[in-house]
């Protein structure tokens, strides 16, 4: 399969067009070729048909990119056809800055799914949560809209308003969010450190810099002076992004083994992606925080590190993305979005549709609200000028936002406990 061949269909007539994809497709039996033909035969009519007939003039250009709209919706939800200007929306997600909500869609059963709001942004502040289903842009139904058409008619320029209509799982009825568009300037790695020895790294997405990102953060939170004891990689909520970055932020962890492999119907879709020592490894051990807006990308370095025995995975059951696209430009600016294999862990299986289990299963628990007139008894603790107690000097180190983190996030919690305590179990 070469994808570096491009060909330009916009202005060529349809008899030509269909010797062309018969010419493409030698490789495939008579049979199907006859089949292939016979069905060409068939647009071709409905074609002059709606063009000598219809109503109204139409444009060839809109009624054609309606017929590979339709034909790839009859695929899977990650293939697609894309306008030029729809394209260019796309090339500008790797980039990590784009004008928008910062939700992250899919495509399931014709219905607009939110995979996972990005934290700090718009539709996350404004309250969309992962699995909410769009039914409403602006008030127009989305019934027929693309995945793209989806992602434009979400994005504007800084400032704007739209409203987005959801329907969410325990909910009576349709919910309507007014959110304001903003620049999203999406920094992929986050970092900080528990109890001066317990790193923490967040991976909100997969973009072109993030391995440059998780190189730097990995170096600022391991000093000589306080050298980690244990690392917690957060890809909770990630949607994953650039199959190449998430093979370098694995190969980051990993001294040899296989990463990632992928298998097509092609064998130009057939690789094996294996690590290599680069001799800068991190030996600490490692958990990684995944639930069920871990998708795609997050998944293979999931999967990668949990199958070489490079770490454990705590949380909940991952999305399940298990396919490759690739993107196939055209000559006129537009390009095919298309799914041309599976990927497979190290172990050999495939995630598909199935998602990853975790090691340990902590499901999120949604911390409880205290009111402010709750009343509560007076204890020393409370006292000004009390005597600390040796927890409390302990905890003289951590800021209160950090503390706020434990309180809030079990699944991080149970984490951090169990790599303070990883010491113990080894001694067992």
């Amino acid at each position: 399969m070469n994808f570096n061949k491009k060909w330009d269909i916009s202005f060529l007539s349809l008899p030509v067009l269909i010797i062309l994809i018969l010419l493409m497709g030698h490789r495939t039996a008579f049979a199907t070729d006859n089949e292939t033909y016979k069905n060409l035969k068939l647009f071709n009519e409905v074609l002059n048909m709606v063009e000598k007939n219809y109503v109204e003039d139409v444009d060839p250009k809109v009624v054609i990119h309606g017929a590979i709209n339709g034909m790839m919706k009859s695929l899977d939800p990650h293939s697609t056809f894309m306008t030029a200007e729809q394209y260019n929306d796309l090339k500008i997600d790797t980039k990590g800055t784009f004008s928008g909500l910062g939700v992250v869609i899919t495509m399931q059963d014709d219905m607009v799914i939110v995979v996972a709001p990005i934290e700090g942004k718009p539709a996350f502040i404004a309250g969309v949560k992962a699995g909410d289903k769009i039914i409403k842009i602006d008030g127009e139904t989305i019934k027929d809209f693309t995945i793209m058409d989806a992602v434009h008619k979400l994005r504007g320029k800084k400032g704007t308003k739209v409203t987005i209509t959801i329907v969410r799982e325990g909910e009576d009825g349709p919910i309507d969010f007014d959110i304001v568009r903003d620049v999203i300037e999406i920094k992929s790695v986050k970092h900080k450190t528990y109890y001066e020895n317990i790193g923490y790294i967040r991976i909100s997405n997969f973009q072109e810099t993030t391995s440059d990102e998780l190189d730097k953060a990995l170096k600022e939170i391991n000093t000589k002076n306080i050298p980690l004891k244990g690392l917690v990689l957060d890809l909770r909520n990630n949607p994953g992004g650039l199959l190449g970055q998430s093979v370098k932020v694995s190969d980051m962890f990993l001294k040899s083994g296989v990463i990632v492999s992928s298998k097509g119907r092609e064998k130009d879709s057939e690789h094996i992606y294996t690590a290599r020592d680069n001799g800068c490894e991190p030996k600490y051990p490692v958990i990684i925080l995944i639930n069920g807006g871990t998708a795609s990308a997050a998944e293979i370095v999931s999967g990668a590190l949990h199958d070489n025995k490079r770490a454990i995975l705590l949380g909940s059951q991952t999305f399940g993305k298990g396919s490759v696209q690739t993107i196939v430009p055209l000559k006129d600016g537009s390009a095919l979005k298309l799914t041309i294999a599976k990927y497979y862990t190290p172990a050999g299986e495939s995630i598909q549709a199935r998602g990853i289990v975790p090691d340990i299963v902590v499901e999120y628990i949604k911390p409880v609200t205290t009111g402010k007139n709750e009343s509560r008894q007076i204890r020393e603790e409370d006292l000004k000028g009390h005597i600390k107690g040796e927890k409390e000097k302990e905890e003289d180190g951590k800021t209160g936002k950090e503390m706020e983190d434990l309180e809030k996030d079990n699944q991080l919690k149970n984490a951090i406990d169990l790599l303070r305590s990883w010491d113990v179990f080894k001694e067992i």
